[in-house]
């Protein structure tokens, strides 16, 4: 029933975008090039639309057939919390919303999602700040490093996977349906925006994918999960943010202004193409989240293994634009 429910995430967000597409034409809901793009064309945005409606669709199969019975009121909570989040998102694609307004919104999200999940798990009051500006914070993260064709979906995917291994590793089958579910969802809209860059899933997608991740980590975390399992597959997304954030605010610069400055877009900038800088970003992550699970059961001595190794990922990755320039220099007459 786990394959059913996926299939019918995939089915549905790889079909809905055909119906889709003409609507958010008529509606104008189009992302024209702008300061941080790296497309230079009009394109359709929106389509994280089609991805939520899958997500859904395999949801409502999953609590039909029991497969999160044993964290029914966790994955509740995970998936209103992300449909909250989303319509956030639609609004500022549709609309527009000032930045005071999407942040609060935003906050109101991660505040209402983790209090839900600590009446759930019964842990304590002074958990819900942190998880308010978690959820937050990673809705911003996801929404800074849509800025590719493909990242988001593939992120999603590896993501979603390592979160349904941990819940397997661990005995959470909520957990194991609620990443196949986000990586299924996710799967099904990454021919629209990888083969031909067609489509583009919006604000809508990336909170989407934000909240998705964020809370489905928060309820984990609470649900005592080690650390490791939660904290790991996020990490290159966090640290491309955290250091481009640093680097812009040390130069000066206003931090929130759109920019193409993360990583990823140096990539680019550099002569890769959209889907290589994805999948180098995707492996990165596979990484980080591989050694971070062995450090979750690993004797003292592995830990330090794994944290030595995620630090050695997390710095190539970090400095890769600038060992790509001098091979491009090297190369020029």
């Amino acid at each position: 029933m786990i394959a059913v429910a996926a299939a019918l995430a995939f089915a549905v967000s790889a079909a809905l975008p055909v119906l889709a597409r003409p609507v958010l034409t008529r509606l104008g809901v189009i992302d024209v090039p702008g300061e941080r793009s790296s497309h230079t064309r009009p394109t359709v945005r929106g389509l994280g639309l089609t991805v939520g409606i899958g997500l859904l669709a395999g949801w409502a199969v999953a609590f039909g057939a029991g497969l999160a019975d044993d964290g029914a009121g966790l994955a509740a909570c995970v998936v209103a919390g992300t449909v909250a989040a989303a319509a956030v998102g639609w609004a500022e694609d549709l609309r527009g919303l000032r930045i005071a307004s999407r942040a609060g919104l935003q906050l109101a999200v991660g505040f209402a999602g983790t209090l839900a999940i600590i009446l759930v798990t019964g842990k304590g009051l002074w958990w819900l700040p942190l998880g308010m500006v978690a959820v937050a914070a990673y809705i911003n993260v996801a929404n800074f490093m849509d800025g590719i064709n493909g990242i988001s979906g593939l992120h999603a995917v590896a993501v979603g996977i390592l979160y349904a291994a941990a819940g397997a590793a661990t005995g959470h089958g909520w957990l194991v349906v609620a990443g196949v579910l986000l990586a299924a969802a996710f799967a099904g809209f990454l021919p629209w925006n990888v083969l031909r860059g067609s489509m583009f899933m919006g604000d809508v997608g990336s909170y989407l994918l934000g909240a998705g991740i964020s809370l489905t980590a928060v309820a984990a975390f609470l649900a005592q999960l080690p650390l490791e399992y939660v904290f790991s597959p996020v990490l290159v997304y966090l640290a491309d943010t955290f250091a481009t954030l640093v680097r812009r605010t040390l130069q000066g610069k206003r931090w929130y202004a759109s920019h193409r400055e993360h990583v990823y877009q140096r990539l680019t900038d550099n002569g890769l193409g959209h889907l290589e800088v994805a999948l180098l970003v995707t492996a990165a992550s596979v990484l980080t989240g591989l050694a971070g699970f062995y450090a979750a059961t690993a004797p003292p001595g592995g830990v330090f293994a794994a944290q030595v190794v995620t630090a050695a990922v997390l710095v190539a990755y970090l400095t890769s634009p600038s060992w790509l320039r001098a091979r491009r220099a090297r190369r020029t007459p």
